[in-house]
């Protein structure tokens, strides 16, 4: 097994994510740890770097700034979309998220800021873009990934054999 947490290595760990304020943005449920694959863009780039190098039982605690986090504020992601562009059904609350296809093709996610009568404020940047990421982590678990783990650039679950569907 991996000593040591590097490119290509399974890494099981459990997480507490907190704003600047303390305030718990994100963190692991018990008993279900984050398994990730390290080296492939599973975690945030800032994260993944600090766990470089540490073994199992190791805490690291780390503060991500945005740069290597989620990414600086992009002012020019903020839009107002008319109500009518969206389905009559569609489900639009402050904090919804869901991907829309531009022009171009590409997909992007937004996330719903707000609801007027007839407009749709809707914003292009993570909701944690711009903020500095303060992390908790504890590394529970190392495993070499499977073949069709390291084809696929992400883990299937701690033992390799849960089945996912896209």
């Amino acid at each position: 097994m991996p000593e040591i947490i590097a490119d290509d290595v399974v890494v099981t760990i459990d997480y507490i994510l907190r704003s600047g304020g303390g305030e718990v943005l994100d963190q692991s449920d018990a008993g279900d740890p984050l398994t990730y694959l390290h080296g492939h863009d599973n975690i945030v780039p800032g994260l993944e770097q600090a766990l470089t190098g540490k073994k199992v039982g190791d805490v690291v605690q780390i503060a991500v700034p945005p740069e290597e986090g989620y990414g600086v504020r992009d002012p020019e992601g903020v839009r107002v979309i008319d109500r009518d562009s969206f389905p009559p059904d569609a489900e639009l609350t402050p904090g919804i998220n869901f991907v829309a296809e531009l022009e171009d093709g590409e997909q992007v996610q937004m996330w719903v800021v707000g609801v007027d009568d007839d407009q749709v404020h809707i914003d292009m940047n993570h909701p944690l873009a711009g903020v500095t990421l303060h992390f908790e982590v504890k590394v529970i678990e190392l495993r070499k990934p499977l073949a069709g783990e390291l084809a696929h650039g992400h883990p299937h679950g701690r033992t390799g054999s849960e089945h996912h569907h896209h």
